[in-house]
């Protein structure tokens, strides 16, 4: 199970001290001003969230904690700019950026898919944008990025759910150094050194300027390799979401298919117990940096037994045990996995293999290289050095959403950037839902029932019945349950929410008394 939630930036040419809250929020509402009743504003149901529960045995006390941290806090009106689409991702204002959030699937080629969905829904606000302007001012603009290059920082966050019963403290120490270097096949390229790009040159991430902790509760400030953050969003006992801050925004396929499907066989060697120690770094905060201050993958980091490694070679050594740990329990995987894990580590060895002979060989698969090909061209042939202003601002066009505009999209569509989701499956994945996950339930009980809809959150649909006398909440704890499979017959059979809830009776108890529901479809 994994998902990616991305905050997109957003500006507006000519007004560098625009609002950023504001702007973010005429993004949320131009989409929901184009599709009217279907995205009608749907509540987000917080009553679930615990975003001070920490996986090392805690929970920060609400007066200590920062207010980005008190995500379960709406601020001011919540249906303001907040929407649950039809396809069970969530679009919203997160602080000042807007937000879309992903629904859940369980496959790194799902996530690829639904993850380039949120780009169209961007590009669309974008345009809804622009043509109510009419010319008659600057429209706001967004951008599939993770840094404004002068300081401010903003997020693409992975979530992987995994057993409770592995230890977190096995999962921290074996997943940091794996986090170090992983940039290398998914760091998305940066112009400027430093978070104020304050030193000169290009990096391989967006990001790793921004890491100050090892591990830590914090998401905005003091940002750590490892977020602690114990919000499971599913039943508790059974599971935990490992909540991932160090990814940068990818726009090339084989990049973001490579940044989920290689740390899901990561965590799985972990949960599994058969990854090892052997690969702890002695300093990893220092070499976050070092490795993605370096493009040509020589800087050789201090592991903790003394050895020294390069990046390359530590992930040569991840993507060699994964193969072994495929191998021995290929047989016990269904099909479809075993042929998604093949997808995986094939990629995986073809971009090593590309790197180890010349990075430049995965200017079709890897964002950082394909930005540094664009980048170097306009300095061998207009003289530039680093410092140089239309360098920085090659960096911002690259990730503009406007498919005509954007480097990356353009790049892609003249065959230089290879794809490997079909674009109508990512245009249809802008309405309908992952089959997979209990986000079908959520986001066809949205479509169906939308006027009848109170709110919605990860793990709850929450009715309101006229007829009844209080909300009624179906539960959705189990991220398995809620498929297309195991749900659409009773979702077919049930023409409005109050037949719904008279068939989840059953589990529920009969929602006619008022009480109310705690279903699970």
């Amino acid at each position: 199970m994994m998902g990616i939630e991305t905050e997109y930036g957003v500006s507006v040419p000519g007004q560098p001290h625009a609002n950023p809250m504001i702007l973010s929020g005429e993004v949320i509402l131009a989409y929901a001003r184009a599709h009217g009743d279907r995205v009608r504003r749907v509540r987000w149901d917080y009553s679930g969230e615990s975003p001070l529960s920490d996986a090392r045995g805690f929970e920060l006390s609400r007066s200590r904690a920062h207010y980005s941290q008190l995500t379960d806090e709406a601020a001011g009106d919540p249906t303001i700019a907040n929407l649950v689409l039809t396809n069970g991702a969530r679009l919203y204002v997160d602080h000042a950026h807007p937000e879309y959030s992903s629904p859940e699937v369980t496959s790194a080629r799902q996530a690829l898919v639904w993850d380039r969905a949120g780009e169209l829904v961007m590009a669309e606000s974008v345009a809804v944008l622009a043509a109510e302007a009419n010319g008659t001012g600057s429209p706001i603009n967004v951008y599939k990025n993770n840094t404004d290059g002068k300081g401010a920082s903003y997020g693409t966050h992975e979530n992987y759910l995994l057993s409770r019963d592995t230890p977190f403290a096995r999962v921290a120490a074996q997943l940091m150094p794996f986090f170090v270097v992983r940039q290398i096949i998914c760091g998305a390229g940066r112009v400027g050194l430093g978070q104020t790009s304050q030193a000169i040159g290009f990096q391989i991430s967006s990001r790793s300027d921004f890491f100050e902790a090892e591990i830590g509760l914090e998401t905005t400030f003091r940002r750590p390799i490892i977020n602690t953050r114990d919000e499971p969003h599913a039943d508790p006992s059974r599971y935990r979401r490992l909540h991932v801050i160090v990814g940068d925004a990818n726009l090339c396929d084989v990049a973001g298919l490579l940044k989920l499907g290689t740390t899901s066989l990561v965590l799985a060697m972990i949960e599994a117990d058969e990854l090892g120690d052997d690969l702890a770094l002695a300093e990893p905060v220092p070499a976050m940096t070092q490795v993605s201050h370096d493009s040509m993958l020589t800087t050789r980091l201090r592991l903790a037994d003394g050895r020294r490694m390069t990046g390359l070679e530590m992930l040569r050594v991840y993507q060699e045990r994964a193969e072994a740990f495929a191998g021995r329990h290929r047989a016990d995987l269904p099909e479809e996995v075993a042929e998604e894990t093949r997808e995986v580590l094939g990629r995986w060895d073809e971009v090593l293999t590309g790197l180890e002979i010349d990075p430049s060989r995965c200017a079709g698969q890897l964002d950082w290289v394909a930005k540094l090909a664009v980048l170097q061209g306009y300095r061998d042939r207009d003289g530039l050095d680093w410092d140089d202003p239309r360098l920085a601002a090659v960096d911002i066009q690259w990730s503009d959403v406007r498919p005509e505009r954007g480097l990356a999209r353009r790049l892609e569509a003249a065959g230089r950037i290879e794809r490997l989701v079909d674009a109508e499956e990512v245009s249809a994945a802008v309405a309908a839902p992952p089959e997979t996950t209990r986000a079908w339930f959520r986001g066809e009980c949205v479509r169906r029932y939308r006027p009848q809809v109170a709110s919605a959150s990860w793990d709850s649909v929450v009715f309101d019945i006229p007829e009844l006398l209080t909300l009624q909440r179906v539960a959705t704890h189990e991220p398995l349950r809620g498929t297309r499979a195991l749900t659409e017959d009773l979702l077919d059979a049930s023409p409005d929410a109050r037949s719904l809830l008279r068939r989840l009776a059953g589990v529920s108890g009969n929602p006619d008394t008022g009480a109310a529901g705690s279903a699970s479809p």
